[in-house]
């Protein structure tokens, strides 16, 4: 099938995984005190409501992309260090939840076909490769955010077991380690060095595999 086609059908799953990413940082805060995402209109699962262009675009180009942050307010939350770690650990865990949702899918396809899907039609065989696409992808964006690199998801999540002196000098680097994340991205691309992808790679196969029985 034509590339341009193929994208075509994988950008719903994009928006899609990137969408319950985000609302799900929202939701947890609202239920932690903080409604910052609520009135700025980003407590939705429209997908135009959290799209970044230049997190999409990579998304294709590199695999690794990002959406807009929804906007959280710490000093909302009654535990500090406590809460913005539950809300940056509820993208990542969304992810893992609709990862194993649409494993327990392609389980049910695959035992209704005996195991073998070798044998199924051609439409149906690339319909079960966006499913497993889906789960991939699900996978990754968790896996992805979960680098302890600020502003990432995982230095949120590690923060929660810093000292609060700790805490605070690690998460003043945000703008640095954003830079950082940018370098890296530019350097895979001009040298064709897959950085984040040896970072995410064996534990995205463990995953998939544990999952599907399949790896990349």
């Amino acid at each position: 099938m034509d590339t341009f086609v193929v994208i075509l059908i994988q950008l719903p799953i994009l928006l899609i995984t990137i969408t319950i990413h985000e609302f799900s940082h929202g939701l947890v805060a609202y239920y932690l005190g903080d409604d910052t995402a609520k009135r700025a209109g980003r407590l939705t699962l429209n997908p135009i409501s959290h799209i970044d262009p230049l997190g999409l675009i990579m998304l294709f180009i590199a695999r690794i992309g990002w959406a807009k942050p929804v906007p959280i307010n710490p000093y909302n939350f009654k535990n500090y260090k406590r809460d913005t770690a539950l809300s940056a650990a509820a993208g990542p865990v969304a992810n893992f939840l609709m990862a194993i949702f649409l494993s327990m899918i392609f389980a049910a396809i695959k035992g209704a076909h005996q195991g073998n899907l070798n044998y199924i039609s051609p439409l149906a065989q690339f319909w079960i490769s966006m499913l497993l696409y889906a789960i991939m992808i699900n996978l990754a964006l968790g896996l992805f955010n979960l680098i302890p690199i600020p502003p990432m998801d995982g230095s949120k999540i590690l923060g929660g077991f810093l000292s609060d002196e700790a805490y605070f000098k690690y998460t003043a680097k945000e703008r640095k380690g954003s830079q950082i994340l940018i370098i890296i991205l530019v350097i895979s691309m001009v040298f064709k060095l897959n950085l984040i992808g040896a970072i995410i790679m064996p534990p995205l196969n463990f995953l998939l595999r544990l999952l599907t029985g399949i790896s990349l």
